[in-house]
């Protein structure tokens, strides 16, 4: 007999593991870090974590290379050559927290406002506003104004809660997904375990995007939509809908406004939701067919009720999306799909959602009082992101997506969309924007929020804009994640004034994360009478960035694996529908070199400057660090940043600080959840069970149930404003656009970017082996994309008789590229696209000058501009969605000839000086 061999098909890769949470993308996985003599060799997945369950992708797994990356800043830096130069000299921690406080405490005691501070893809923004409202600036503002304001704005003010990482379907029992303009950056693992979940049972996906790439190519159907048109095809789906009767009555009778009449009387309250004496809305009970409160014991809404010539909202909606101009037939040639195929995603929506019903049977108690012996499902989800979402139109669109998920009644019902807590939240439950500023004080409250009318804008007494972004003026007032690319471009146009201090963390607003990046390089270089015209910028990054360049002080931050982080209940938590769950980062190895975690920094920064809640009563530092802040800090009584282990290490959501919380964490693998109980996994906004648990858990300190908002009493009110009633009002410049822009009833118009002349669609995309810019530095990563190419589909690739290796000249209104071609059929046949941030600016990174990345690398961003072309007003307007002022990337529309091969893409820049070269 002969013996084979025995291999160890497993040896040990380490002497040590230390678990914690990824950083590499927005999913935030469990990941075990594998230590050999101190160091890391090795980064797998957490098996037990809620998030990933073992799974990791080639990002995570790539972060070891992110910890020893060529690019990372040793020591803080303060610059001794022109901005963009890369000159810099290091100097010591304290002299570099000595000068910022130079910088900033003059500010705070004469016009706080004069201090901007924008963050970018942190995760630690519960802090960094803290900070900002402690400091007393209005002018602050993180990175979803570029990328997720109009998603985070219309699930709020729709339904309570969000596409993106606020939700998910119900994987267990979904029967039909349709996902809109999804990338596949954001949240994939948890979305390739879901897809392989329906794949696994037989449930069918459609993609609806430009592009087939990722998850829409491994969809069952696949509909490549013109772009900016998805709010076109969705509205038109509703007509279909309602038009075969195959709409869940019940559910919006029960559980949103669609019975709620609507104020009919002309004059200041006409088009508003009515009220009755105790100024509270009202339905038309069906039974007794009188006004009886919306959340009475027993009540039966009347969705077809008039009362006094006052209709419900249901009735306006449905001849709104009824009339002819939502049919299938008259949308079809717009956005590029065929009539049939929009009546048969309807009809397969109908189908699933009413003909495949499911039923759970789970006892629960409604808001009303009123028990329900089970839970009734209607199997059809839906996900949606920033293929929607960066549109001058997104946030309507993403309104009438959840207004089509309220239709089939698939929201929070099993087999539907389901919130992950602390969401759903009523608007009510959030904060509306606070932005008086006051010479040594504190803001009253933090800066971002929702508001509600215009009395809740942030403007001036003379009623110019009170932040330097313009966010939550008459131009973008729902602007409730502010307008990080507007800071530079306002802040060097003097408009609406000018600003001393820029402070940014994480935000490359010198390459990738700003539109039209020439001008934007050239407005942080400008001097007027020998100085700066923005004259002081701090930033802080862990890599030698385009933006690095351009500072004048450098804070050294550390890598995700040298620090303490907190995912929070307060930020972005990493619940799931039935859970609530959030997670730390830890230290797991020591920074080798002079570097500190920001938010560390920050809190020294604001002890230094002896701001409110920084210091105690005597003027020491409150908190020593980071950690300390995560374990003592109270957002209010018995409420932290960590839902875990708190009091005596057996509490949970509520309890006072625990000294070993963050130890608990760790031995509980970085990761902490508190589970939904059972009778309260469904019908989150409406179920008794779930607004005890949730009081109970810290969200709330009451009940908030609510009803869905088919119809927005708050835009409403803004076009009441429009129209001359009420106080304050719009500038007459902008009566027009908010009348036409913000219906209360979801509705579709052209992106405002469309110009004659540019028939194209251009796009980028973010792969799913890179979320932060600083992926594609990775010495792994790289070797998957480390250049791109302009995507061609074939009608225009044959019409310019293009071929393998050719280049070609792309124009828009704002300028031209040059750049390699590559063909792809399946894509939208008017729509080219490459891949986001990989290009790069030569010096930057610690890459070679002739890295492919600098090379035949590229940005789109060269082409877009950060404002509208002029319209002969004198006004600057923003390329922004008019309501929420979301950075509309997607609208930018191009030209593309062909053009001799080139050696490298263009435009190119000069070499940037090399931070990490100091004198």
């Amino acid at each position: 007999m002969i013996r084979q061999p025995v291999f160890d098909t497993s040896p040990p890769v380490s002497d040590e593991i230390r678990k914690t949470t990824c950083y590499m993308c927005a999913c935030r996985c469990g990941i075990d870090v594998h230590l050999t003599s101190g160091k890391v060799s090795y980064i797998e997945g957490n098996r037990d974590h809620p998030v990933n369950k073992g799974v990791l992708c080639a990002k995570g797994a790539a972060g070891i290379k992110q910890i020893t990356a060529p690019s990372r800043l040793r020591a803080p830096l303060r610059r001794v050559g022109p901005r963009g130069s890369g000159a810099f000299e290091e100097i010591s921690w304290d002299e570099a927290l000595a000068l910022a406080v130079s910088w900033m405490k003059p500010l705070r005691e004469t016009a706080p406002e004069k201090l901007a501070f924008f963050t970018g893809r942190d995760q630690s923004q519960s802090l960094t506003g803290l900070w900002a409202q402690a400091f007393g600036t209005p002018n602050y503002a993180a990175h979803g104004g570029f990328c997720s304001v109009n998603m985070a704005a219309a699930g709020i003010y729709t339904i309570g809660g969000a596409f993106w990482e606020f939700g998910q379907p119900d994987w267990e029992r979904t029967k039909l997904f349709v996902i809109f303009g999804v990338a596949e950056d954001h949240d994939s693992n948890p979305i390739k375990i879901g897809l392989g979940k329906l794949k696994a049972r037989g449930a069918r996906v459609i993609g609806v995007n430009p592009i087939r790439t990722g998850y829409n190519a491994v969809a069952d159907d696949w509909l490549g939509i013109t772009p900016g048109t998805d709010g076109l095809l969705i509205l038109s789906l509703i007509h279909c809908l309602l038009e075969a009767g195959k709409v869940d009555l019940d559910y919006l009778a029960r559980f949103t406004n669609a019975s709620l009449l609507v104020n009919a009387t002309e004059g200041p309250e006409k088009g508003l939701i009515l009220k009755n004496a105790e100024s509270q809305p009202f339905v038309i009970d069906r039974r007794s067919g009188q006004p009886a409160p919306w959340d009475a014991k027993g009540v039966q809404p009347d969705l077809g009720a008039v009362w006094q010539g006052h209709r419900t909202v249901f009735q306006h909606m449905a001849e709104t999306y009824l009339s002819p101009e939502h049919a299938p037939e008259a949308v079809a040639d717009r956005v590029g799909i065929p009539a049939p195929r929009i009546r048969a995603l309807a009809a397969d929506l109908a189908r699933v959602a009413f003909d495949e019903a499911i039923e759970i049977a789970q006892p629960w108690t409604d808001f009303r009082g009123d028990r329900h012996e089970t839970m009734v499902g209607r199997p059809v989800s839906f996900h949606a992101m920033r293929g929607i979402s960066a549109h001058s139109n997104g946030f309507q669109t993403a309104r009438a997506l959840h207004l089509l998920q309220i239709l089939l009644g698939t929201v929070e019902t099993p087999g539907g969309y389901r919130l992950k807590p602390p969401y759903p939240k009523p608007v009510e439950a959030h904060p509306t924007p606070h932005f008086v500023s006051v010479p040594g004080k504190p803001l009253s409250g933090p800066h971002l929020g929702y508001p509600r009318g215009p009395e809740q804008l942030a403007l001036l007494l003379d009623g110019s804009p009170a932040r330097i972004d313009k966010a939550f003026s008459w131009e973008n007032p729902l602007s409730a994640h502010g307008m990080m690319h507007m800071v530079i471009p306002n802040a060097h146009a003097g408009d609406p004034y000018r600003i001393d201090t820029l402070f940014l963390y994480m935000a490359n607003m010198a390459w990738n994360s700003s539109m039209n990046t020439a001008a934007v390089m050239e407005m942080l270089t400008e001097e007027k009478e020998g100085e700066y015209v923005i004259p002081r910028i701090i930033y802080s990054d862990a890599y030698a960035s385009e933006m690095v360049a351009y500072a004048d002080l450098i804070l050294p931050d550390t890598t995700y694996l040298e620090r303490h982080d907190c995912i929070s209940l307060l930020d972005r938590p990493i619940s799931e529908p039935g859970a609530a769950g959030d997670a730390i980062r830890w230290p797991v190895v020591e920074p080798d070199r002079g570097v500190r975690g920001f938010q560390s920094v920050l809190i020294d920064l604001g002890a230094r400057l002896g701001l409110p809640g920084f210091v105690t009563p005597e003027g020491t530092p409150l908190y020593a660090d980071y950690a300390d802040y995560l374990v003592s800090h109270q957002r209010r009584p018995g409420v932290g940043p960590l839902m875990g282990f708190r009091g005596n290490g057996s509490e949970v959501g509520r309890g006072a600080p625990n000294p070993g919380q963050i130890d608990a964490y760790i031995a509980n693998g970085g990761f902490f959840q508190a589970h939904v109980p059972e009778e309260a996994a469904f019908y989150k906004p409406w179920n008794a069970a779930y607004q005890d648990w949730a009081v109970e858990t810290g969200f709330y300190d009451t009940p908030q149930p609510y009803l869905f908002s088919i119809y927005s009493e708050p835009l409403r009110r803004f076009q009441l404003a429009a129209e001359g009633h009420g106080f304050p009002q719009p500038p007459d410049r902008l009566r027009a656009r908010i009348k036409e822009t913000m219906s209360p009833l979801p509705l579709w118009y052209a992106p405002l970017g469309d110009v004659e002349g540019y028939p194209l669609h251009a796009l980028t995309q973010r792969p799913m082996a890179m979320y932060h810019s600083w992926g594609s530095q990775n010495a792994w990563l790289r070797q998957i994309h480390g250049k791109n190419a302009l995507y061609v589909p074939t009608k225009v690739w044959v019409e310019n008789g293009f071929s393998e290796d050719d280049w070609a000249r792309v124009t828009s209104p704002n300028g031209s590229i040059v750049v390699p071609v590559a063909h792809m059929a399946a894509l939208n046949e008017n729509t080219v696209w490459t891949w986001n941030a990989i290009g790069k600016r030569k010096g930057a990174w610690a890459l070679d000058a002739d890295a492919p990345e600098a090379t035949e690398g590229f940005l789109l961003n060269h082409l877009i501009s950060e404002l509208l072309p002029e319209k002969g007003d004198g006004q600057r307007w923003s390329n922004s969605d008019p309501i929420t002022g979301q950075a509309a990337w997607f609208d930018l529309r191009v030209r593309i000839e062909k053009v001799a091969r080139h050696e490298a893409s263009l435009p190119q820049f000069g070499v940037l000086g090399s931070p990490l070269e100091t004198t």
